[in-house]
């Protein structure tokens, strides 16, 4: 009766995160080894659904303890199936003055959501690729930081609207 009650509890458990997150289109991660380069490219290959309907757009970022920076300075292109391109530089407050770090998480990582874009319609047909690097530089300095630490995962969220 206990295994039964225990399995019971498990899949219900289950079926809860799972519908909690209907939005879903798309959400993937990628490992970051180590450190994170300059010039280290995260890209994905996207297939939308349907080429009418708005979706909206985010960069999910997982962090430790070892983010030093208040803030996080992104360049993402999307490039379109027949080869239009979008290049935006983004920033992303990743710290409240304190120094304690945003997102959430309950160990010394943590998960942000970031806003990418809102109401996209992808209305060409194929695949699209979204390239995220990081462009941080340091106060003071012309270079930027060539190997930030601190983020383990750079992944990209596509999401259906909230209807209200």
């Amino acid at each position: 009766m206990l295994k039964n009650s225990v399995l019971v509890f498990l899949v219900l458990l289950v079926s809860l995160f799972v519908s909690c997150d209907s939005n879903r289109v798309f959400d993937t991660y990628k490992s970051v080894p180590n450190k994170w380069h300059k010039d280290s490219v995260v890209s994905f290959k996207i297939n939308p659904p349907d080429s009418i309907q708005p979706y909206n757009l985010f960069v999910n970022l997982r962090n430790t303890n070892a983010y030093k920076y208040s803030n996080l300075f992104l360049i993402v292109e999307m490039i379109f199936p027949h080869g239009k391109t979008i290049k935006d530089t983004l920033e992303y407050r990743m710290a409240e003055p304190s120094g304690k770090l945003l997102g959430t998480g309950y160990t010394d990582v943590k998960e942000n959501k970031l806003w990418y874009k809102e109401g996209v319609v992808f209305n060409e047909a194929g695949e699209y690729t979204v390239n995220i690097q990081h462009a941080m530089r340091e106060r003071g300095k012309v270079n930027g930081v060539k190997e930030l630490e601190g983020i383990t995962d750079v992944g990209f969220r596509i999401e259906n609207p909230v209807n209200e």
